[in-house]
């Protein structure tokens, strides 16, 4: 079974998607797993949508709005398996 890519939507110069990078990085059980970075900055419509909530992770069809840490990223992509 592949899993689904994991996106983080961010945008350039926020403070709060620095640090919800650097936690998605520093977790070992992530490892092998795919994350794309996309900037809203780039794209109306993710401005429009996420431009408000950023830091937000999506992995499939779930989202996850900031603030979020290890255990509880752990435990929504447990549940959304």
């Amino acid at each position: 079974m592949i899993k689904p890519t994991l996106t983080l939507f961010s945008t350039d110069h926020c403070r709060l998607c620095d640090q919800a990078f650097d936690l998605l990085a520093s977790m070992p059980d992530l490892a092998g797993q795919t994350l794309d970075v996309v900037d809203v900055a780039h794209d109306d419509d993710l401005l429009a949508r996420y431009g408000e909530r950023l830091p937000v992770l999506k992995w499939g069809s779930a989202e996850l709005a900031w603030p979020f840490t290890r255990d509880t990223v752990r435990a929504w992509l447990t549940s959304e398996a």
